[in-house]
């Protein structure tokens, strides 16, 4: 039986996204894993993220994004309180990629 939450299948997602190598390939690996509502839902709360990275208050967050406060709240909490340290290895590998023309 599937357990959404089981470590072992997690482990296998996460392995599925190691071994991508180009910003095309997870586009492709993403489209066939989410649905196009998904898609948005994640690529909202990314820019959320971002944008909470860059100090930018709820008013303008939800003027640029169209979401609620309420999912920037979560998304800010994601940030701070319960962070794995994701967002920030992407914010930083992304902006020295971005320093060294990389991007």
């Amino acid at each position: 039986m599937f357990k959404p939450l089981d470590a072992s299948n997690l482990n296998d997602l996460y392995q599925a996204f190691s071994v991508l190598r180009t910003p095309e390939e997870v586009s492709m690996f993403l489209q066939d894993l989410c649905t196009p509502q998904e898609l948005v839902a994640i690529a909202q709360r990314y820019q959320i993220a971002k944008l909470l990275s860059e100090n930018c208050r709820y008013s303008e967050i939800v003027a640029k994004t169209g979401t609620s406060t309420a999912t920037i709240s979560r998304v800010n909490r994601s940030l701070s309180m319960v962070s794995y340290g994701g967002y920030g290895i992407v914010f930083d590998r992304l902006k020295q990629a971005d320093e060294n023309g990389q991007k």
